[in-house]
Protein backbone atom coordinates (compact mmCIF):
# COMPACT_ATOMS: atom_id res chain seq x y z
CA UNK A 1 0.00 0.00 0.00
CA UNK A 2 1.14 3.43 -0.52
CA UNK A 3 1.28 5.52 3.23
CA UNK A 4 1.59 9.18 3.32
CA UNK A 5 3.52 9.26 7.07
CA UNK A 6 3.10 12.93 8.52
CA UNK A 7 5.30 13.17 11.93
CA UNK A 8 7.77 10.78 10.71
CA UNK A 9 10.97 12.07 12.65
CA UNK A 10 9.15 11.82 16.62
CA UNK A 11 10.13 8.91 18.48
CA UNK A 12 7.08 6.32 17.02
CA UNK A 13 7.94 7.39 13.23
CA UNK A 14 11.31 6.76 12.97
CA UNK A 15 10.10 3.52 14.67
CA UNK A 16 7.68 2.58 12.87
CA UNK A 17 9.43 3.67 9.26
CA UNK A 18 10.96 0.25 8.76
CA UNK A 19 8.79 -1.75 9.99
CA UNK A 20 6.32 -0.30 7.41
CA UNK A 21 8.93 -0.94 4.90
CA UNK A 22 9.48 -4.53 6.18
CA UNK A 23 5.90 -5.01 5.35
CA UNK A 24 6.61 -4.12 1.89
CA UNK A 25 4.56 -0.83 2.18
CA UNK A 26 5.92 2.18 -0.20
CA UNK A 27 5.98 5.48 1.67
CA UNK A 28 5.98 9.34 1.67
CA UNK A 29 7.45 11.00 4.53
CA UNK A 30 6.38 14.64 5.86
CA UNK A 31 8.58 16.56 8.07
CA UNK A 32 9.43 19.90 8.88
CA UNK A 33 13.26 18.40 9.90
CA UNK A 34 15.51 17.27 7.26
CA UNK A 35 15.30 13.34 6.90
CA UNK A 36 19.35 13.37 7.52
CA UNK A 37 17.66 13.25 11.46
CA UNK A 38 16.18 10.36 10.69
CA UNK A 39 19.70 8.01 10.02
CA UNK A 40 18.02 5.57 7.93
CA UNK A 41 19.94 2.65 7.31
CA UNK A 42 17.98 0.83 4.49
CA UNK A 43 17.26 0.89 1.02
CA UNK A 44 15.63 4.49 -0.10
CA UNK A 45 13.73 3.03 -3.44
CA UNK A 46 10.29 2.79 -1.62
CA UNK A 47 10.87 6.21 0.26
CA UNK A 48 9.56 9.14 -0.76
CA UNK A 49 10.78 12.81 1.47
CA UNK A 50 8.82 16.24 1.56
CA UNK A 51 10.33 18.67 3.89
CA UNK A 52 7.22 20.68 5.16
CA UNK A 53 5.77 22.40 7.75
CA UNK A 54 1.76 21.19 7.68
CA UNK A 55 1.14 23.26 10.47
CA UNK A 56 0.86 26.38 8.17
CA UNK A 57 -1.65 26.68 5.64
CA UNK A 58 0.76 27.60 2.47
CA UNK A 59 2.55 24.12 2.63
CA UNK A 60 -0.37 22.64 1.54
CA UNK A 61 -0.06 24.50 -1.97
CA UNK A 62 3.07 22.31 -2.62
CA UNK A 63 2.51 20.49 -5.93
CA UNK A 64 4.42 17.77 -4.78
CA UNK A 65 2.22 17.39 -1.43
CA UNK A 66 -0.41 17.29 -3.34
CA UNK A 67 0.62 14.73 -5.98
CA UNK A 68 1.10 12.38 -3.08
CA UNK A 69 -2.25 12.87 -1.33
CA UNK A 70 -3.63 12.00 -4.63
CA UNK A 71 -1.53 8.86 -5.01
CA UNK A 72 -2.20 7.71 -0.99
CA UNK A 73 -3.78 4.23 0.13
CA UNK A 74 -3.30 5.23 3.42
CA UNK A 75 -2.49 8.31 5.55
CA UNK A 76 -0.90 7.50 9.16
CA UNK A 77 -0.57 11.37 11.31
CA UNK A 78 1.56 11.62 14.16
CA UNK A 79 2.22 14.89 13.76
CA UNK A 80 2.58 17.08 16.68
CA UNK A 81 5.26 18.80 19.20
CA UNK A 82 6.43 16.48 21.87
CA UNK A 83 4.27 17.08 25.24
CA UNK A 84 6.58 16.71 28.36
CA UNK A 85 9.65 17.66 26.18
CA UNK A 86 9.41 21.86 27.34
CA UNK A 87 7.98 23.96 29.99
CA UNK A 88 4.25 24.28 29.62
CA UNK A 89 4.81 28.14 28.65
CA UNK A 90 1.73 29.98 26.85
CA UNK A 91 3.84 29.34 23.42
CA UNK A 92 4.89 26.34 23.74
CA UNK A 93 0.81 24.88 24.26
CA UNK A 94 0.35 27.17 21.27
CA UNK A 95 2.96 24.72 19.57
CA UNK A 96 1.93 21.71 21.00
CA UNK A 97 -1.66 22.78 19.52
CA UNK A 98 -1.15 24.04 16.32
CA UNK A 99 1.15 21.12 15.63
CA UNK A 100 -1.76 18.86 15.99
CA UNK A 101 -5.02 20.20 15.32
CA UNK A 102 -3.72 22.81 12.19
CA UNK A 103 -2.07 19.75 10.73
CA UNK A 104 -5.17 17.51 10.90
CA UNK A 105 -7.60 20.60 10.26
CA UNK A 106 -5.98 21.45 6.78
CA UNK A 107 -5.34 17.24 5.64
CA UNK A 108 -8.81 17.04 6.13
CA UNK A 109 -9.49 20.12 4.15
CA UNK A 110 -7.58 19.28 1.56
CA UNK A 111 -8.69 15.64 0.79
CA UNK A 112 -11.95 16.97 0.34
CA UNK A 113 -11.48 19.83 -1.41
CA UNK A 114 -9.41 17.37 -3.59
CA UNK A 115 -11.60 14.90 -3.76
CA UNK A 116 -9.65 12.16 -2.70
CA UNK A 117 -10.65 9.17 -0.57
CA UNK A 118 -7.73 7.51 1.55
CA UNK A 119 -8.76 3.94 2.11
CA UNK A 120 -7.84 4.76 5.79
CA UNK A 121 -6.89 6.98 7.98
CA UNK A 122 -5.08 6.31 10.99
CA UNK A 123 -4.47 9.77 13.41
CA UNK A 124 -2.70 9.57 16.88
CA UNK A 125 -4.54 11.03 20.21
CA UNK A 126 -3.41 10.78 23.61
CA UNK A 127 -5.21 8.78 26.74
CA UNK A 128 -4.65 12.73 28.49
CA UNK A 129 -8.54 13.14 26.41
CA UNK A 130 -9.64 11.26 29.47
CA UNK A 131 -7.70 14.10 32.30
CA UNK A 132 -6.25 12.55 35.14
CA UNK A 133 -7.39 10.45 38.18
CA UNK A 134 -6.20 8.32 40.76
CA UNK A 135 -8.63 6.20 41.76
CA UNK A 136 -11.10 6.14 38.43
CA UNK A 137 -10.69 3.28 35.34
CA UNK A 138 -11.63 4.67 31.81
CA UNK A 139 -12.25 3.41 28.44
CA UNK A 140 -12.99 4.31 25.03
CA UNK A 141 -16.69 5.20 26.25
CA UNK A 142 -15.47 7.00 28.68
CA UNK A 143 -15.98 11.06 28.90
CA UNK A 144 -13.40 13.26 28.63
CA UNK A 145 -11.75 15.55 30.84
CA UNK A 146 -11.56 19.03 30.93
CA UNK A 147 -8.17 20.10 31.71
CA UNK A 148 -5.32 21.95 28.78
CA UNK A 149 -4.45 17.79 27.49
CA UNK A 150 -7.85 16.60 27.47
CA UNK A 151 -8.99 19.62 25.62
CA UNK A 152 -6.29 19.58 23.49
CA UNK A 153 -7.15 15.89 22.35
CA UNK A 154 -11.32 16.40 22.17
CA UNK A 155 -9.75 19.55 19.54
CA UNK A 156 -7.36 17.20 17.35
CA UNK A 157 -9.55 14.38 17.29
CA UNK A 158 -13.35 17.07 16.00
CA UNK A 159 -10.65 17.65 13.33
CA UNK A 160 -9.64 14.13 12.29
CA UNK A 161 -13.52 13.54 12.38
CA UNK A 162 -13.66 15.41 9.19
CA UNK A 163 -12.55 12.90 6.91
CA UNK A 164 -13.93 11.93 3.61
CA UNK A 165 -16.95 10.29 4.06
CA UNK A 166 -15.82 6.74 2.51
CA UNK A 167 -12.83 6.44 4.25
CA UNK A 168 -11.83 4.62 6.88
CA UNK A 169 -10.76 6.53 10.19
CA UNK A 170 -8.87 4.94 13.52
CA UNK A 171 -8.22 7.49 16.33
CA UNK A 172 -5.74 6.18 18.41
CA UNK A 173 -5.00 6.97 22.28
CA UNK A 174 -2.16 6.22 22.65
CA UNK A 175 -0.80 5.49 26.13
CA UNK A 176 2.84 6.01 27.48
CA UNK A 177 5.06 4.47 24.70
CA UNK A 178 8.25 2.43 26.14
CA UNK A 179 10.93 2.55 24.18
CA UNK A 180 14.80 2.38 24.50
CA UNK A 181 15.61 4.99 21.98
CA UNK A 182 13.07 7.75 23.17
CA UNK A 183 10.12 8.51 25.68
CA UNK A 184 9.44 8.47 28.75
CA UNK A 185 11.95 5.23 29.34
CA UNK A 186 14.65 6.55 26.81
CA UNK A 187 14.52 9.91 29.21
CA UNK A 188 14.98 7.23 32.62
CA UNK A 189 16.96 4.86 31.48
CA UNK A 190 20.19 6.69 31.86
CA UNK A 191 19.47 7.84 35.76
CA UNK A 192 18.75 4.61 36.56
CA UNK A 193 21.39 2.89 35.00
CA UNK A 194 24.35 5.09 37.24
CA UNK A 195 21.84 3.96 40.50
CA UNK A 196 20.13 7.45 40.94
CA UNK A 197 16.36 6.41 39.75
CA UNK A 198 13.39 6.19 41.66
CA UNK A 199 9.51 7.17 41.12
CA UNK A 200 8.04 10.31 40.08
CA UNK A 201 6.30 12.15 43.02
CA UNK A 202 4.84 9.73 45.45
CA UNK A 203 4.58 6.68 43.14
CA UNK A 204 0.92 5.82 43.84
CA UNK A 205 -0.20 7.40 40.18
CA UNK A 206 -1.30 5.11 37.44
CA UNK A 207 0.80 4.89 34.38
CA UNK A 208 -1.06 3.48 31.22
CA UNK A 209 2.07 2.23 28.85
CA UNK A 210 2.49 0.34 25.54
CA UNK A 211 5.67 -1.02 24.27
CA UNK A 212 6.85 0.87 21.03
CA UNK A 213 6.78 -2.56 19.22
CA UNK A 214 3.33 -3.28 20.40
CA UNK A 215 2.14 0.20 19.38
CA UNK A 216 3.81 0.05 15.64
CA UNK A 217 2.03 -3.31 15.20
CA UNK A 218 -1.35 -1.58 15.88
CA UNK A 219 -0.60 0.88 13.58
CA UNK A 220 0.15 -1.79 10.94
CA UNK A 221 -2.84 -3.88 11.41
CA UNK A 222 -4.86 -0.50 11.65
CA UNK A 223 -3.69 -0.33 7.73
CA UNK A 224 -5.08 -3.33 6.96
CA UNK A 225 -7.72 -4.49 9.04
CA UNK A 226 -11.54 -3.31 8.84
CA UNK A 227 -11.80 -4.03 12.58
CA UNK A 228 -9.81 -1.55 13.57
CA UNK A 229 -11.95 1.56 13.29
CA UNK A 230 -13.15 4.50 15.46
CA UNK A 231 -11.78 5.07 19.04
CA UNK A 232 -8.92 2.83 20.21
CA UNK A 233 -7.10 3.10 23.51
CA UNK A 234 -3.46 1.85 22.68
CA UNK A 235 -2.51 1.04 25.64
CA UNK A 236 -1.23 -2.73 27.06
CA UNK A 237 -3.48 -4.78 29.49
CA UNK A 238 -1.94 -4.34 32.94
CA UNK A 239 -1.35 -0.44 33.39
CA UNK A 240 1.05 0.01 36.72
CA UNK A 241 1.59 2.57 39.34
CA UNK A 242 4.76 4.41 38.90
CA UNK A 243 5.80 2.77 42.21
CA UNK A 244 5.85 -0.47 40.69
CA UNK A 245 6.98 1.00 36.87
CA UNK A 246 10.01 2.52 38.69
CA UNK A 247 10.95 -0.83 40.75
CA UNK A 248 10.91 -2.82 37.71
CA UNK A 249 12.81 -0.78 35.83
CA UNK A 250 15.58 -0.98 38.70
CA UNK A 251 15.08 -4.72 38.82
CA UNK A 252 15.87 -5.32 35.49
CA UNK A 253 18.82 -3.01 35.58
CA UNK A 254 19.96 -4.36 38.48
CA UNK A 255 20.47 -1.32 40.36
CA UNK A 256 18.78 0.75 43.29
CA UNK A 257 15.10 2.34 43.48
CA UNK A 258 15.67 5.04 45.97
CA UNK A 259 15.45 8.41 44.91
CA UNK A 260 12.18 9.46 44.00
CA UNK A 261 11.42 12.84 41.62
CA UNK A 262 10.01 15.50 44.02
CA UNK A 263 6.77 16.51 42.36
CA UNK A 264 7.65 20.17 43.33
CA UNK A 265 10.99 19.73 40.93
CA UNK A 266 9.23 18.76 37.92
CA UNK A 267 6.60 21.23 38.24
CA UNK A 268 9.74 23.30 38.23
CA UNK A 269 10.85 21.76 34.86
CA UNK A 270 7.53 21.72 33.07
CA UNK A 271 4.78 23.52 34.93
CA UNK A 272 1.14 22.54 34.23
CA UNK A 273 2.58 19.43 32.15
CA UNK A 274 3.82 17.94 35.29
CA UNK A 275 0.23 16.77 36.07
CA UNK A 276 0.50 14.38 33.59
CA UNK A 277 3.10 12.82 35.21
CA UNK A 278 2.15 13.37 38.62
CA UNK A 279 -1.61 12.18 38.46
CA UNK A 280 -1.24 9.91 35.61
CA UNK A 281 -4.86 7.69 34.80
CA UNK A 282 -5.38 3.71 34.53
CA UNK A 283 -6.39 2.97 30.75
CA UNK A 284 -8.25 0.10 29.63
CA UNK A 285 -8.73 -1.22 25.48
CA UNK A 286 -12.07 -2.52 25.28
CA UNK A 287 -11.28 -2.83 21.60
CA UNK A 288 -7.70 -4.14 21.56
CA UNK A 289 -8.73 -7.08 23.88
CA UNK A 290 -10.82 -8.31 21.63
CA UNK A 291 -8.58 -8.77 18.69
CA UNK A 292 -5.19 -7.81 19.22
CA UNK A 293 -2.04 -10.46 20.28
CA UNK A 294 0.28 -8.02 22.65
CA UNK A 295 3.59 -8.84 22.13
CA UNK A 296 4.38 -7.27 25.51
CA UNK A 297 1.50 -7.62 27.40
CA UNK A 298 3.80 -7.45 31.05
CA UNK A 299 5.74 -4.45 32.08
CA UNK A 300 8.26 -6.97 32.86
CA UNK A 301 8.79 -8.19 29.84
CA UNK A 302 8.41 -5.10 28.10
CA UNK A 303 11.31 -3.26 30.15
CA UNK A 304 13.25 -6.69 30.07
CA UNK A 305 12.90 -6.82 25.86
CA UNK A 306 14.45 -2.70 25.95
CA UNK A 307 16.77 -3.35 28.54
CA UNK A 308 18.74 -6.63 27.78
CA UNK A 309 20.94 -4.46 25.17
Amino acid sequence: MRILLLGCTGFIGKSLIPKLISEGHEICLISRKNINQLKINFALEKIAFLRLNLSRAESWDDVNLLNQLKISEGIINLSGEPITDKRWSEEQKLEIENSRINTTRYLMQNLKKNKINPKVIINASAIGFYGTSLDKIFDETSPGGEDFLANLCKKWEEAASQKPFFTRLVILRIGIVLGSNGGALGKMLPIFKVGLGGPIGDGNQWMSWIHIDDLCNIIINGIKDKKYSGIINAVSPQPVTMKEFSSMLAKCLKRPNMLPVPGATLKLILGDGAKLLLEGQKIKSIKLNNFFKFKYPLLQEAIASLTKK
